[in-house]
């Protein structure tokens, strides 16, 4: 049918319709519906304060769904895509028991089980498949709250939408579980151009068998509607004929699948009728308020959501992908829905067009504002407040307007976005993990272009700036340049980013500042950065554990002390990497002192996507050095050199990657070089293979 005219909006509210339903279900998560009537009543609005929670938080249900999709990216966004690439989109990101997952254990959490599967060597579909696993743990919910993506990169096709679901469900699941993936998916898909509820059951549910129990239940829930015209008393009777009584396992996609058909069939065109039936129903409420919000975001848009209350305020767009792509974790509805973009269009032959030369921060989706919210501190306490407004931008049609009353010394406007993890988020290990790397690093060229508004009572002093981990992981700013703006004048910034050593980049911002008190509006049309960063990961002058966070740890034990011993790594067996940087990354050389205790190799990696894609330097037990590139799940070796090397002894390694050419060293003096442009940009990363080395600081800098 071709891509909508209105698709980027469509995506971005289906985005946001999914954490918003997560944000809203999983304070209540796997609650009873008696016990949420009980203590909450019917769930109308968030209500994490109520149950002493916090609203955005690292979810399954939303990891899941956005860094599976990258199986399509990743290998060429071709329909050709295969349930083993899919596997390996999984072994590539997921981190063993730290991330996306619920690791519940094997035959306790399904995609645990899978993952064990795949870890294994067990193709799909049998690493998910009812005859390996058994029927009962193959049948959970995890393919079905996962498979939002599937739909938002097939506007207008239920039937792609389905076939991609299915194969990406049967990695981990079989049976119900994959027909329920692939009714959600169609729906998702169907929503951009339909909106009748019954048609697009009708739709959805012509993609899985007729005979099977999705099916079934669908049929049997828009058969009670009509009878009761009460979603009470239809819950009832799914509960009685579908309940979690009848179905094993803790969380089996049957039960839950009614409740997201029970929401759509009784919602209408409401956005927050349908997220409380969703979560006021009980059950698994994060993973199918999830799905219903997705579906819902898709039908209805940004209008739909804007409807009722202010969903999206408290939330400012904000989300995890806790994963192997650290750089990827601390992100916004925006970005993702972007990439989501991206994809769809390449299914679909056309060509996408980012907004603003794709600027990280364009606000070009209608009420979007990317993270930025007001500085809390008191100097800036009620000072500033943001809003998505159109014009007042040079390339675009919207811009991000900061309102500021009361600017005066002592008295400043400062808004930002977080680029890595949020303080009270330092200490934060369980759940579903939430390891991250900074998105912005020292070095690297901040820019952004700012409008003072015509009505503006005065001149005003504008900077740009950044807080990074100071003393005690306490919060401390660094500003750039500071301009001058009149009333109509607006500026370009362009800032070389710097922060201390060991003192990660927390947020990065927009001050106005003035000598005397100033009122009126400064417009953000877009801020963005790039460029290979100056930095040496190494601890920080004086206290705190901010430095070592900023590490994504894909080892089985990691250390952080002083030099020499900086890092200490060790992997019981099969190979760890310790990552830090984004996938942006390019056109740098990493160095690093290592010593290998004993291990069976040793390294250091460049242009790092993930656990099973990058480029290394190893010294190999035996005498041997390697410059190796791993993707797809296989090792090649790019060149290699007989090396005398020892056990316990030091030694420098550095490799660079620049335009394609790899060229790695060993103590400024053997020298290893390769040709291969496979993979053009990623983080950095320590390698350790079978046993115990340590490494000293790392030093990255611009080829």
């Amino acid at each position: 049918m071709g891509i909508p005219a209105d698709y980027e909006d469509r995506v971005y509210a289906g985005v946001l319709g999914k954490i918003i339903g997560v944000y809203v279900g999983r304070p209540v998560e796997q609650w009873s519906h008696q016990a949420i009537m009980e203590r909450v009543g019917p769930v109308n609005y968030y209500c994490h304060e109520q149950l002493g929670k916090q609203l955005v938080v690292p979810d399954d249900d939303i990891s899941g769904t956005f860094t599976f999709l990258r199986a399509l990216p990743d290998h060429g966004n071709t329909l050709d895509l295969t349930p083993g690439q899919v596997g390996e989109t999984w072994l590539n990101y997921i981190i063993e028991r730290r991330t996306i997952l619920w690791w519940g254990g094997m035959g306790a959490s399904t995609e645990h089980t899978a993952f064990l599967r795949l870890k294994a060597g067990v193709a799909p579909p049998a690493s998910g498949s009812a005859e390996t696993n058994c029927r009962v743990v193959a049948e959970q919910i995890g393919a079905q709250i996962f498979t939002d993506g599937w739909g938002m990169v097939s506007p207008g096709d239920p039937e792609q939408a389905a076939d991609l679901a299915r194969r990406a469900a049967c990695v981990s699941h079989d049976g119900e579980a994959i027909h329920g993936a692939q009714v959600v998916a169609a729906l998702v898909a169907q929503a951009f151009v339909e909106r009748d509820t019954s048609r697009l059951l009708d739709t959805a549910v012509a993609q899985v068998p007729a005979d099977c129990t999705i099916a079934r239940v669908v049929a049997d829930v828009r058969k009670w509607r009509e009878k009761d015209d009460d979603w009470l008393a239809t819950r009832q009777r799914m509960d009685d004929v579908y309940g979690y009584a009848k179905y094993g396992g803790g969380c089996h996609i049957v039960p839950n699948h009614a409740v997201i058909i029970l929401a759509l069939t009784y919602a209408g065109d409401d956005f927050q009728r349908a997220l409380m039936i969703g979560t006021t129903a009980g059950w698994d409420t994060d993973c199918n308020v999830g799905n219903i919000g997705c579906i819902m975001g898709v039908k209805l848009g940004l209008e739909g959501i804007n409807a009722g209350p202010d969903w999206r305020g408290p939330v400012a767009d904000r989300l995890y992908l806790p994963s192997a792509d650290g750089g990827r974790v601390v992100t916004d509805a925006v970005r993702e829905a972007d990439e989501v973009v991206r994809i769809g269009r390449a299914l679909a032959g056309e060509p996408a067009e980012p907004p603003k030369d794709r600027a990280r921060c364009h606000f070009e989706r209608p009420g979007s504002v990317q993270g930025f919210v007001p500085e809390d501190s008191p100097e800036c306490r009620g000072v500033a407040a943001v809003e998505n407004v159109a014009g007042h931008s040079e390339q675009g049609e919207r811009s991000l307007a900061v309102h500021y009353r009361g600017v005066a010394p002592g008295r400043s406007a400062r808004v930002a976005t977080a680029t890595f993890l949020s303080p009270d988020r330092l200490q934060t290990h369980g759940g579903y993990g939430l390891m991250a790397s900074p998105a912005l690093c020292p070095g690297q060229t901040v820019r952004a272009r700012v409008r003072l508004a015509d009505d503006a009572s005065g001149p005003v002093e504008c900077s740009l700036y950044v807080r990074f981990y100071g003393a005690e992981d306490r919060l401390a700013m660094l500003r750039g340049e500071t301009v001058e703006l009149a009333p109509g004048a607006a500026h370009v910034f362009q800032w070389r980013a710097q922060a201390p050593q060991g003192r990660p980049v927390a947020e990065v911002g927009v001050e106005v500042a003035s000598a005397a008190r100033a009122d009126g509006t400064l417009y953000l049309d877009w801020l963005d950065w790039s460029g290979a960063p100056e930095v040496l990961l190494a601890p920080p002058d004086g206290d705190g554990v901010a430095w070592q966070r900023a590490w994504v740890d894909a080892v089985d034990r990691a250390g952080c002390g002083s030099a020499p011993e900086v890092y200490r790594l060790v992997q019981n067996r099969g190979r760890g990497l310790l990552i830090q940087g984004t996938r942006e990354w390019a056109g740098y050389q990493a160095t690093v002192e290592v010593n290998a205790h004993m291990a069976d190799a040793v390294g250091l990696a460049v242009h790092v996507q993930g656990l099973r894609r990058y480029y290394a330097l190893l010294l190999r037990r035996g005498g041997r050095a390697e410059l190796v590139r791993f993707l797809g799940g296989e090792e090649t070796v790019l060149a290699s050199v007989e090396l005398d090397w020892q056990l316990d002894e030091t030694h420098t390694l550095s490799l660079s990657a620049l335009d394609g050419m790899l060229t790695g060293t060993i103590n400024g003096a053997t020298e290893l070089a390769a040709e291969d442009a496979a993979l053009t940009s990623g983080a950095v990363a320590l390698v350790c293979e079978g046993g115990r080395a340590q490494f000293g600081a790392v030093a990255v800098a611009a080829c």
